[in-house]
């Protein structure tokens, strides 16, 4: 029972006597009672105290400004604000990475939960927290008092799992990002080695990692970056263009006398600027190919009540970690038992054959936390240059643009040093200590980009060797596992415009980062047009789409047929003969030219005109009114409806090359296709005396159905319009619709 602060204890009392017994508990009673309350008014009291430190300002378009004095009272508005503008997602994020997804799930969930406990048990994530520098832990206390904060607010909000949130939770942080490296690793074979006991055939695994399906839109980011020289002002621009899912991550802007000034994407339950920019520095993430992970197959023998492994010489206990986990079900809350095993590797998760295999991963949450928020503060390139060197982002590369005018490409930032006679591309002997990791590479080390003479950087989760056009990074200078990356038709796309740019403007980097051009289609319709000439009665239908495609230049827009047809068969292409990304010549082995069966090509053709007729009655129909965005509901797995209204939009998947990716397909029960990842925060920034920036979101900041804000972006989506960011206070006021402190909303 809670009682009010300022409200009155009041005791009934009956006209029969009390017996003396409890008549004498009583005051006992009253002292429980109170004693129980103090710490909970306590801590309520320290809560308002704090948000009476905190000021937010909504602006227009319902961004959050967060004012504070300390880093960690801005941290606590933060979490604050994130909260309010879509609190599930916040929670979601924390069920899943402490290992509690199947208590909301059910026992499928059991095995993610499984997998987060591999790798940090609660003991250990409190343990990581009491290690973290203090200025740390103030951090972590101020995220989680703004969560609780909010909930001690909103009562009418009822938890799904989590009733109170820790400052350990951000310890379940890889590397900065929730999922990251450990949602690479299969579920599904920790299954098999922790509830079946069951080994397979290496053939079988695959290399025990989930690869992305080639069937999906590709994930991952374009980042950009142009050097003073081809600037219109002389200034530093950089494009933040992560693909994600779309509500991934909002939009926030992060203020502290502390030297916090951080604008940017957040992801949700984060409490550091993601992707961003701050006055003087901005960085951009995107997605990495080096090999940043290892198996390690370990020969185990049972002794006594244990296990052993061998290593060199000698044979070593493999550790036993006894782990309880719930699960929901139709009877209520359940529970089951596993026993978690790791070696000096890492974790078992799966086996092969006879052999037990332990993934290792970076996990150092404690140092990937310093420098993910670390990095937030910086003001030039020496500054950020120095905190890559705590080597902590594995998963990501990274592109830099700062007011000094300087430009910079890291590949990577977390690289394991391995003996090149082994191939780590798969599992290797866990028993030979040669296999072992011999630390990290340095960064100067590893493929860096600093101010090339092209004046631009671009990644685009591409090959690191066209990062900078001719003056790229040489294949050969670095070891293979350091950049195993392909080239994608998005870097092909980015060099050839990069190539030509002069005189950049904000705005012109903008409209670089929307160029409507395909290059993927700049391939593959040339090979369709010579498998139709080989046909020698093609039908009405492939002769009028082909007609199409004689004049195409490989753009797309909503009007466009040759859109409609060339998406199709793209994907008809990719299923039925293999990815297009086997047409670029970097990727091809030995340059050696593909050639196709020209029946497989048309049949592929075919399909696609076949496909368009049963969904949509006809394959002459405009890219814009098959291509949709539409938002109904703020739920995370979202609901899609033909009869719903929905907007045309132009953009088109990554996979063909396109600059502004808006992965589409269609959703359960739908004819058309719905974007769901792709562009989803951008941001184009320009750095000089005064940092100025434009930016746009999918849809809107809040996942309340009811704001305004929930979709007041959606025509700006479809158009390719941004805003102009608020980022100095006097700015910020002026375009602000609501201050406040954190619990007076």
């Amino acid at each position: 029972m809670l009682i009010a602060k300022d409200e009155p204890l009041v005791i009934l009392v009956t006209n029969k006597p009390p017996r003396m017994k409890n008549h004498y508990l009583i005051p006992f009673l009253l002292l429980f009672v109170w004693a129980c309350k103090e710490p909970i008014d306590n801590e309520v009291h320290s809560w308002e105290k704090r948000a009476e430190q905190v000021t937010i300002i909504r602006d227009d378009y319902g961004i959050p400004h967060i004012y504070a004095k300390t880093d960690a009272d801005a941290v606590f508005g933060m979490l604050y604000a994130q909260c309010e503008d879509d609190f599930r997602r916040v929670e979601r994020n924390y069920i899943w990475a402490t290992g509690r997804l199947a208590e909301l799930e059910g026992e499928e969930a059991l095995y993610s939960d499984l997998r987060a406990n591999l790798y940090m048990t609660e003991a250990e994530a409190k343990a990581a927290y009491k290690e973290a520098p203090r200025w740390l832990q103030l951090i972590c206390e101020g995220f989680a008092d703004g969560v609780n904060y909010y909930l001690s607010t909103h009562p009418e909000v009822e938890p799904k799992v989590l009733t109170r949130y820790e400052p350990w939770f951000p310890m379940y942080f890889s590397e900065g990002s929730i999922g990251g490296d450990i949602e690479r690793i299969s579920t599904e074979r920790i299954r098999s080695f922790y509830e079946e006991q069951k080994g397979l055939a290496y053939s079988e695994f695959g290399d025990g990692l989930i690869h992305p399906d080639p069937y999906e839109e590709p994930k991952g980011s374009n980042g950009i970056a142009i050097s003073p020289e081809l600037s219109a002002s002389g200034n530093a621009l950089l494009l933040i263009n992560p693909h994600t899912s779309f509500y991934f991550r909002p939009e926030i802007h992060v203020v502290s006398e502390e030297g916090l000034n951080a604008y940017g994407a957040v992801t949700w339950g984060q409490f550091f600027v993601y992707q961003g920019f701050n006055e003087k520095t901005g960085w951009m993430h995107t997605s990495t190919h080096l090999d940043f992970m290892d198996e390690f197959m370990e020969e185990v023998r049972e002794v006594g009540d244990g296990f052993e492994y061998a290593y060199g010489e000698e044979w070593r206990a493999v550790e036993e970690i006894p782990l309880t986990l719930k699960f929901t079900s139709p009877e209520g809350l359940q529970e089951k038992t596993f026993t978690m095993y790791r070696t000096h590797h890492g974790p078992v998760t799966h086996q092969l054959d006879d052999k037990w295999v332990a993934t290792k991963i970076n996990w150092d949450p404690v140092n990937a936390l310093i420098q993910s928020f670390t990095r937030t503060k910086l003001s030039d390139y020496t500054a950020f240059r120095e905190m890559m060197d705590i080597r902590t982002n594995s998963s990501n590369n990274t592109v830099f643009a700062d007011a000094s005018g300087n430009i910079a490409y890291f590949h990577g930032n977390f690289i394991p040093k391995r003996d090149p006679l082994f191939d780590f591309s798969r599992p290797v002997d866990g028993s030979d200590p040669a296999t072992d990791w011999q630390g990290l590479h340095e960064v100067d080390e590893s493929i860096v980009v600093l101010n090339p003479e092209s004046s631009w950087i671009q990644n685009c989760n591409s090959t690191p060797f066209t990062s900078a056009g001719p003056y790229s990074p040489k294949k050969e200078d670095y070891p293979y596992y350091m950049a195993p990356d392909a080239e994608n038709y998005r870097g092909i796309h980015a060099v050839q415009l990069l190539s030509e740019v002069e005189n950049v403007t904000l705005e012109k980097l903008i409209t670089l980062g929307y160029d409507p051009y395909l290059p993927a289609f700049e391939r593959l319709i040339p090979i369709l047009l010579k498998a139709y000439e080989k046909e020698e009665d093609p039908s009405d239908n492939l002769t009028a789409a082909i007609a199409v495609f004689r004049d195409w230049d490989y753009q797309t827009g909503v009007e466009s047929v040759a859109m409609t047809l060339a998406h199709f068969f793209g994907i008809s292409f990719n299923r039925s003969i293999g990815s297009p990304d086997a047409l670029i010549p970097f990727n091809q082995v030995n340059g050696k030219t593909l050639e196709f069966d020209h029946s497989e090509v048309i049949a592929a053709m075919e399909n696609a005109i076949v496909q368009l007729e049963e969904d949509f009655g006809t394959w002459n129909i405009p890219w814009g009114e098959v291509n949709r965005f539409q938002r109904l509901t703020g739920d995370i797995d979202m609901p899609y409806d033909d009869n719903k209204t929905s907007l045309p939009i132009g953009l088109a998947s990554g996979r063909w090359g396109a600059m502004a990716s808006f992965g589409a397909s269609a959703k359960e029960n739908t004819k058309k296709l719905y974007g769901s990842s792709g562009n989803s925060f951008v941001a184009a920034v320009e750095f000089g005396d005064k940092v100025r920036a434009k930016s746009l979101m999918a849809g809107g900041q809040s996942g309340n159905l009811q704001s305004q804000h929930f979709d007041d972006q959606s025509v700006m989506y479809a158009n390719g319009t941004f805003k102009e960011v608020a980022y100095y206070r006097e700015d910020v006021e002026k375009r602000a619709e609501e201050t406040y402190h954190p619990g007076s909303r």
